[in-house]
Protein backbone atom coordinates (compact mmCIF):
# COMPACT_ATOMS: atom_id res chain seq x y z
CA UNK A 1 0.00 0.00 0.00
CA UNK A 2 1.26 3.08 -1.22
CA UNK A 3 -0.41 6.69 0.02
CA UNK A 4 1.09 9.07 -1.82
CA UNK A 5 -1.06 11.85 -1.18
CA UNK A 6 0.15 11.89 3.04
CA UNK A 7 3.38 13.81 1.02
CA UNK A 8 1.25 16.89 -0.65
CA UNK A 9 2.85 19.70 0.88
CA UNK A 10 0.61 22.46 0.85
CA UNK A 11 2.64 25.38 1.31
CA UNK A 12 5.10 23.87 -1.38
CA UNK A 13 4.00 25.52 -4.34
CA UNK A 14 6.31 24.78 -6.81
CA UNK A 15 6.04 22.62 -9.94
CA UNK A 16 7.23 19.71 -8.76
CA UNK A 17 4.99 19.73 -5.93
CA UNK A 18 2.07 20.63 -8.44
CA UNK A 19 2.93 17.73 -10.37
CA UNK A 20 3.81 15.14 -7.89
CA UNK A 21 0.71 15.97 -6.32
CA UNK A 22 -1.64 15.58 -9.68
CA UNK A 23 -0.04 12.77 -10.82
CA UNK A 24 0.02 10.97 -8.03
CA UNK A 25 -2.52 8.90 -6.64
CA UNK A 26 -3.07 6.03 -3.71
CA UNK A 27 -3.12 2.44 -3.75
CA UNK A 28 -3.18 -0.71 -2.53
CA UNK A 29 -2.37 -3.97 -4.32
CA UNK A 30 -1.61 -7.48 -3.56
CA UNK A 31 -0.08 -10.63 -5.31
CA UNK A 32 -0.46 -14.45 -4.56
CA UNK A 33 2.71 -16.18 -5.44
CA UNK A 34 3.20 -20.12 -5.64
CA UNK A 35 5.30 -22.42 -6.55
CA UNK A 36 5.12 -24.52 -9.53
CA UNK A 37 3.37 -27.60 -7.44
CA UNK A 38 0.90 -25.81 -6.10
CA UNK A 39 -0.03 -23.51 -8.92
CA UNK A 40 -1.88 -26.98 -11.03
CA UNK A 41 -5.58 -26.07 -11.32
CA UNK A 42 -5.11 -22.47 -10.38
CA UNK A 43 -5.29 -19.81 -13.24
CA UNK A 44 -1.57 -19.49 -14.98
CA UNK A 45 0.06 -16.12 -14.15
CA UNK A 46 3.75 -15.17 -15.44
CA UNK A 47 6.40 -17.22 -14.00
CA UNK A 48 9.34 -15.20 -13.14
CA UNK A 49 12.17 -15.40 -14.34
CA UNK A 50 14.93 -13.26 -13.89
CA UNK A 51 15.20 -9.62 -12.35
CA UNK A 52 17.69 -6.90 -12.80
CA UNK A 53 18.30 -3.86 -10.61
CA UNK A 54 19.79 -0.54 -11.61
CA UNK A 55 20.47 2.40 -10.11
CA UNK A 56 21.95 5.24 -12.28
CA UNK A 57 25.01 7.26 -11.36
CA UNK A 58 24.36 11.34 -10.73
CA UNK A 59 20.46 10.79 -10.94
CA UNK A 60 19.54 11.24 -7.36
CA UNK A 61 18.44 14.86 -8.14
CA UNK A 62 16.45 13.42 -10.88
CA UNK A 63 13.48 11.53 -8.65
CA UNK A 64 13.55 10.90 -4.98
CA UNK A 65 12.48 12.47 -1.82
CA UNK A 66 13.66 14.88 0.30
CA UNK A 67 12.99 14.37 4.09
CA UNK A 68 12.12 17.55 6.67
CA UNK A 69 10.72 18.67 9.27
CA UNK A 70 7.68 18.94 7.31
CA UNK A 71 7.32 15.96 6.24
CA UNK A 72 8.51 14.53 2.21
CA UNK A 73 9.17 16.88 -0.34
CA UNK A 74 9.24 15.17 -3.67
CA UNK A 75 12.19 15.52 -5.81
CA UNK A 76 11.13 15.43 -9.58
CA UNK A 77 13.07 16.88 -12.50
CA UNK A 78 12.16 17.29 -15.82
CA UNK A 79 14.80 15.05 -17.21
CA UNK A 80 13.14 11.65 -15.93
CA UNK A 81 12.52 10.91 -19.16
CA UNK A 82 15.84 11.75 -20.80
CA UNK A 83 17.18 9.54 -18.03
CA UNK A 84 15.32 6.94 -19.33
CA UNK A 85 15.84 7.44 -23.08
CA UNK A 86 19.94 7.67 -22.04
CA UNK A 87 19.40 4.37 -20.05
CA UNK A 88 16.60 2.02 -19.69
CA UNK A 89 16.53 1.24 -23.67
CA UNK A 90 20.03 -0.19 -23.30
CA UNK A 91 19.61 -1.95 -19.83
CA UNK A 92 16.82 -3.88 -21.18
CA UNK A 93 18.44 -5.15 -24.38
CA UNK A 94 21.35 -6.21 -22.33
CA UNK A 95 19.12 -7.91 -20.10
CA UNK A 96 17.16 -9.58 -22.18
CA UNK A 97 20.73 -10.51 -23.88
CA UNK A 98 21.85 -12.27 -21.05
CA UNK A 99 18.57 -14.74 -21.50
CA UNK A 100 19.16 -15.26 -25.26
CA UNK A 101 16.25 -12.82 -25.84
CA UNK A 102 15.97 -9.45 -28.07
CA UNK A 103 12.69 -6.92 -27.76
CA UNK A 104 11.49 -8.83 -30.70
CA UNK A 105 11.12 -11.74 -28.36
CA UNK A 106 9.13 -9.80 -25.71
CA UNK A 107 5.27 -10.17 -26.66
CA UNK A 108 4.05 -8.51 -23.06
CA UNK A 109 5.30 -5.30 -21.59
CA UNK A 110 3.87 -4.17 -18.11
CA UNK A 111 5.58 -0.72 -17.70
CA UNK A 112 5.18 1.40 -14.35
CA UNK A 113 2.67 4.10 -14.97
CA UNK A 114 5.44 7.00 -14.69
CA UNK A 115 3.80 9.59 -16.71
CA UNK A 116 2.57 9.94 -20.46
CA UNK A 117 6.52 11.47 -21.53
CA UNK A 118 8.13 8.65 -19.49
CA UNK A 119 5.47 6.33 -21.26
CA UNK A 120 6.84 7.86 -24.86
CA UNK A 121 10.38 7.60 -23.84
CA UNK A 122 10.38 4.41 -23.15
CA UNK A 123 8.29 3.49 -26.00
CA UNK A 124 10.14 5.44 -28.42
CA UNK A 125 13.64 4.37 -27.37
CA UNK A 126 12.65 0.09 -27.56
CA UNK A 127 10.97 1.09 -30.72
CA UNK A 128 7.75 -0.69 -29.72
CA UNK A 129 4.26 -1.55 -31.77
CA UNK A 130 2.16 0.95 -31.08
CA UNK A 131 -0.54 -0.72 -28.90
CA UNK A 132 2.39 -2.15 -26.39
CA UNK A 133 1.85 0.37 -23.45
CA UNK A 134 -1.75 0.55 -23.90
CA UNK A 135 -2.53 -1.03 -20.31
CA UNK A 136 0.32 1.22 -18.98
CA UNK A 137 -1.41 4.11 -20.50
CA UNK A 138 -5.15 2.93 -19.11
CA UNK A 139 -3.92 2.59 -15.91
CA UNK A 140 -2.83 5.90 -15.77
CA UNK A 141 -5.47 7.74 -17.31
CA UNK A 142 -7.90 5.89 -15.29
CA UNK A 143 -5.87 5.55 -11.45
CA UNK A 144 -3.24 7.67 -11.51
CA UNK A 145 0.45 7.04 -11.24
CA UNK A 146 -0.27 4.44 -8.12
CA UNK A 147 3.58 4.29 -7.25
CA UNK A 148 4.45 0.93 -7.19
CA UNK A 149 1.03 -0.15 -7.03
CA UNK A 150 0.85 0.93 -10.37
CA UNK A 151 2.41 -2.53 -11.63
CA UNK A 152 -0.13 -4.94 -10.05
CA UNK A 153 -2.49 -2.97 -11.84
CA UNK A 154 -0.84 -2.39 -15.27
CA UNK A 155 -0.20 -6.88 -14.65
CA UNK A 156 -3.95 -7.36 -13.60
CA UNK A 157 -4.74 -5.29 -17.17
CA UNK A 158 -2.10 -7.44 -18.73
CA UNK A 159 -3.31 -10.83 -17.55
CA UNK A 160 -7.47 -10.23 -18.40
CA UNK A 161 -8.69 -11.84 -21.44
CA UNK A 162 -7.45 -12.75 -23.75
CA UNK A 163 -4.01 -13.40 -21.58
CA UNK A 164 -0.31 -13.53 -22.77
CA UNK A 165 -0.22 -17.03 -24.75
CA UNK A 166 2.02 -19.99 -23.43
CA UNK A 167 5.14 -19.85 -24.22
CA UNK A 168 5.44 -15.97 -24.69
CA UNK A 169 8.00 -13.48 -22.49
CA UNK A 170 7.05 -10.44 -21.23
CA UNK A 171 9.32 -7.88 -19.04
CA UNK A 172 8.12 -5.50 -16.47
CA UNK A 173 10.04 -2.53 -16.16
CA UNK A 174 9.53 -0.40 -12.62
CA UNK A 175 11.23 3.30 -11.74
CA UNK A 176 11.92 5.02 -8.73
CA UNK A 177 13.95 7.23 -6.64
CA UNK A 178 17.62 7.28 -7.28
CA UNK A 179 17.16 7.39 -10.53
CA UNK A 180 17.05 3.38 -10.47
CA UNK A 181 14.99 0.75 -12.61
CA UNK A 182 13.79 -2.68 -11.64
CA UNK A 183 13.52 -5.63 -14.59
CA UNK A 184 11.77 -9.02 -14.41
CA UNK A 185 12.17 -11.35 -17.18
CA UNK A 186 8.45 -13.14 -17.28
CA UNK A 187 7.24 -15.88 -18.67
CA UNK A 188 3.79 -17.36 -19.59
Amino acid sequence: MELCSLTVQRDDHSVANLVASSLFGDGAGAVVATGAELASGLRAGPRLLASRSRTYPDTEDVLGWEIGSDGFRIVLSVEVATVVEKYVADDIRNFLGDHGLTTADVSTWVLHAAGPKVIDAVENALELPVHALDPTRDSLRDNANLSSVSMLDVLRATMADPPPPPGSFGIMIAMGPGFSSEFVLLGW
